[in-house]
């Protein structure tokens, strides 16, 4: 990984900022509310406040002691709150630059941290397979979810502040009232590790990201999953939705940023997701910021039914459903099954490399 961070713009034939600053691979980014400052993190431990202009300027926050993972802005945009391997939550003040206090009940890695909307909560996810729930104002953990089998990579809070979800190396997703602080839903829908989340501005929606090349759609609501969408080659490390809920945008190991246009209202199931595709180059190096929707993406998304309809139309709807929803399961264990294999083919090719070089090595030392 470099230690650059990139920011393109939307409007075609804008080009790309590259800000360095960085002294290793930038882990976490975030615009924030104004859009007029961007905060990073990084493993060389700091954070980063950039302007985001031609001249890439940037002040250093200093406070952790290992790799930066997570930087989120309040609401409000005037604090952060940041998550490092050193075990603690640490919140700032934006404006004036400073560090305020650390969260320090963790006893692993901190992937994540999250304000409530309404700046009052914290939420936190670790290695130590817990997610916590943090008053800011008394600086106390007010409750503690277990429920996870593993490392909690993500964390994030609904739009309406009184639920959160949560995604982890168990493969599931959860989500959890915080007024009761009782989980509310479960999904287990990939089948590999979910690496991030993100709540649509509706809170209708959750968009999830996973180390199986998938990312999903699910509905809320209905509790169900609606979409499954292949692209990325290689495990989705991140995923979020645009402020407006139009965009979402992903990336993965596979170095792609891809950008997803959405529109969850729309009558017809083919025009619910869109592609928008664009390529910069900056300083010779090939940074692509592609979004490419066509055979891959696979529809779930089950007909709902006119209440004018008649009975049979109803059955006969039904039926069709529940063929292509077996048909698109089938073609995603298929999906899967090719990642495995490309997967293994890959470990071998790199042993084989390995045994050769070692045999190399053997050879010269013997000629020696």
């Amino acid at each position: 990984m470099d230690s650059c961070l990139m920011i393109w713009s939307m409007r075609p034939q804008m080009r790309a900022y590259r800000f360095v600053g960085h002294k290793d691979a930038v882990m976490c980014v975030q615009f924030s509310p104004s859009g007029h400052l961007v905060a990073s993190g990084s493993r060389d431990k700091t954070v980063r406040l950039w302007v985001p202009t031609v001249k890439g300027e940037s002040t250093v926050f200093k406070a952790h002691t290992a790799t930066v993972r997570s930087v989120h802005f309040s609401s409000d945009g005037q604090s952060l709150v940041t998550a490092s391997d050193d075990k603690t939550v640490k919140v700032w003040t934006v404006h004036r630059q400073k560090f305020l206090f650390s969260l320090s009940q963790h006893i692993n890695w901190v992937r994540c941290a999250r304000f409530s909307p309404d700046g009052r909560l914290i939420v936190s996810a670790s290695d130590d397979k817990t997610v916590k729930l943090w008053d800011k104002t008394s600086r106390e953990c007010i409750h503690s979810f277990c429920e996870h089998g593993g490392f909690v990579n993500h964390v994030d809070f609904h739009p309406g502040g009184t639920c959160i979800a949560a995604a982890g190396t168990d493969s599931t997703v959860k989500l959890w009232d915080v007024r009761m602080n009782r989980l509310l839903q479960h999904y287990q829908v990939h089948s590999a590790v979910v690496n991030s989340l993100s709540f649509h501005p509706s809170g209708n929606y959750l968009v999830t990201a996973s180390n199986d090349s998938t990312l999903k759609i699910l509905d809320l609501l209905e509790g169900r999953l609606l979409y499954t969408l292949h692209s990325h080659q290689g495990p989705v490390t991140c995923v979020v939705f645009s402020r407006a809920g139009d965009l979402f945008a992903s990336g993965g190991s596979d170095e792609q940023v891809m950008v997803w246009k959405t529109d969850f209202d729309a009558a017809d199931d083919g025009d619910v997701l869109k592609a928008q595709k664009s390529g910069t180059s900056v300083d010779e190096t090939h940074h692509a910021l592609q979004s490419e929707v066509d055979g891959d993406v696979h529809l779930k998304k089950t007909k709902t039914q006119d209440s004018g309809r008649n009975h049979e139309q109803q059955e006969e709807d039904t039926s069709l459903a529940d063929t292509l929803e077996h048909i698109m399961g089938q073609l995603d264990v298929l999906t899967q099954t090719v990642s495995i294999l490309e997967q293994r083919l890959t470990l071998t090719e790199d042993k084989l490399k390995e045994c050769l070089e070692n045999q190399q090595k053997i050879i010269q030392n013997k000629a020696s």
